[in-house]
This record gives C-alpha cells, structure tokens and sequence, in this order.
C-alpha cells in the first residue's frame, strides 16, 4: 500500500506533478493533496475521481505517508518537512530550503544517486537542473575545469504571478512580480542581491553544481537573468575541459547519449528554442562552438521546460528512481 501525498497540489508546478504521474503512470494506493489555507477546499478532478484539497496543517503532516513530493515555498517546507519524515515518509522538496544542507541529498536522477541520509531529498534549482546534465556528460569523457553560466530564464519560473506581469505589461500595468517591466524587457535580476554583487539564484546555481556533480572545487560562475517568455529557459554554458576536445568530438558525444538531445545544424538554422522545449521532457543542446580566446573552451546553449524537466518531471523522476531503489 503506497501513501502518496502532493503538498502545493494548485500551484503552477503541483499541477504539472499530477500531469506527470498521471502520464509516467505511478502506482499509488491512496493520494492526498495538499495546500495552503487559501486554496484548501478546492476540488481536484484526476484520474477519474475527485480530490478535495486539504489545509496542510502539523496535525495532517503527521499521519503516515510513504512519500511526499512538495513544491509550496521555502518557508512551508522548512516546517513540515521534517515532520512528514520524523513520521516516515520520503520528501521530495522542490524548494531552495534544503539543497545545501549537507545531510540532504540535491538529485538529478540522470547525474546523481540518493543516500538517503535523510528522509528528505532536495530538488535543484530549474536552471540548474537543465545545466548539469549536459555537463555530467561532458564530465564523464573529458572531465570539467570551469564553468561560466548565463542564463535567460522564463517568467513561469516566478509563479503564476511572473506570468501575469508578463501578460499585465503588455496592457502598460505595472509589475507586481518584478521591481521594473518584464513586457519588452531584460532584467539581469533573479532572486535578492548578496554582498558580493551576485544574486541569490547565481549562488544557488554555482552551489549546486558543485554538490549534485560532487566537485566542491570546480570553478563556476554565473549571470542569470530573466526574459519575457512564458515558459522554458535558456542557458548558455561556457565550459572549459580538462581533456583536449573538439566541436565533432562534442557534438558525436551528445548524439550518442540518450541523457540529452542534440540540435546543432546552425547552417540550417536548427538550434535549440525555448518554443520547443516547452512541453518536452527533455533537455536539448546545440549551438556547440569553441572559444578561441581559452584553452579547450566551448560554448553551448541549452533549453528545458523549467515547470517540466526544472521542476515537475524532475520530482517524479526522483520518485520513480527511489521506487526503484527500494524495490516498490
């Protein structure tokens, strides 16, 4: 008998969950969702019944569940996480709250394997998600000496309410989300500002990188900057390798490995798109080109779907690696 709760259960990506277990058909017994006050009491029509969703309160959290994927804000999960796992549930957390604590393993399943030193498993950052998995291929063959991000991220990335400045702007309203328009704009600003000039998401994608690919000495840096997109971001990765390399060896290696998909016919115009990606599962690389002023450094340009692969399918596909791992 599999318990599984889904805690944000009307938010943009709680949503996407539900999709994704609906499509990946995962066996479950018994399904609860959860949600804020203000959503609670909402009826949730999946797979051929209806939910009603519950208040996610202590007294909820502490029933047995046997796995918990939560995508409801960093102060939610602060609080109930460890109480669904003190009463032995696996939490798949999609919030920032955990990703760096040391005992909480950060997993992208095609990248990286669960501990279980904890009950509770963190989901990166959408970006990040998206950026090492090219790496970690990358990695395996030729091994990894810098990394450079810049990213062009989606509004979706924000919510619902990213969505709708984006839609508001075009009318001429002011932004509720963003501190300036994002509607025929480029904001070199996601999350809050730290002491030395960088944000708080270029420190989680620096951070990350380092802990999911488990290279705490790996030089990484980042811009990350949003776009007026509604859905899938874009990344561009400079990467320096620490085996010689070329643009063919590169491009012939990406073709082969089933973790990514290859889209570099630029004579063509064929190159990854955002528009493409969204809806897709997969990760898609291509615009693969060698920087002449670094020694064996490349540039490459990668697309996700930030709710899907950033977000949504990476929680599940952490579910089904850990049904996997315990033998359900």
């Amino acid at each position: 008998m599999v318990k599984l709760a889904i805690v944000g259960a009307t938010g943009l990506v709680g949503t996407k969950i539900l999709e994704t277990i609906d499509r990946k058909n995962i066996q479950f017994d018994e399904l609860v969702l959860f949600s804020s006050k203000r959503s609670a009491g909402q009826q949730v029509s999946f797979q051929n019944k209806v939910y009603t969703v519950q208040e996610l309160t202590e007294e909820a959290a502490s029933e047995k569940f046997d796995y918990v994927l939560m995508s409801a804000g960093g102060a939610t999960s602060a609080q109930f996480a460890p109480i669904f796992e003190e009463h032995g549930a696996i939490v798949v957390d999609n919030s920032s709250q955990w990703r760096m604590s040391e005992d909480i393993d950060l997993i992208v399943p095609e990248v990286n394997t669960p501990t279980f030193n904890r009950g509770i498993i963190a989901n990166p950052n959408c970006s990040t998600i998206q950026s090492v998995i090219p790496l970690k291929v990358l990695e395996e063959q030729f091994g990894l000496k810098r990394v450079a991000y810049t990213t062009y991220q989606a509004v979706s990335g924000s919510g619902m309410q990213g969505k709708k400045d984006l839609e508001d702007g075009a009318k001429g309203e002011a932004p509720k989300a963003y501190p300036h328009p994002i509607y025929n704009n480029v904001l070199p600003h996601i999350d809050v500002f730290q002491e030395d000039g960088y944000t708080k998401e270029e420190h989680k994608m620096i951070d990350e990188t380092r802990k999911i690919l488990n290279s705490p000495e790996l030089k990484v840096t980042a811009t990350c900057v949003r776009v007026p997109v509604q859905d899938s971001h874009s990344v561009h990765i400079s990467v320096t390798l620490e085996k010689p390399a070329t643009v063919e060896s590169l491009q012939q290696l990406f073709e082969q490995d089933n973790r990514v998909v290859l889209v570099d016919q630029p004579q063509q115009n064929e190159y990854p798109l955002a528009i493409h990606s969204t809806g897709k599962d997969e990760v898609f690389v291509g615009r693969i080109r060698r920087d002449d002023t670094l020694e064996n450094t490349f540039h490459i340009w990668v697309t996700s779907d930030n709710l899907l692969k950033g977000a949504a399918l990476n929680t599940v596909q952490i579910l089904e690696q850990v049904l996997e791992l315990k033998g359900a």
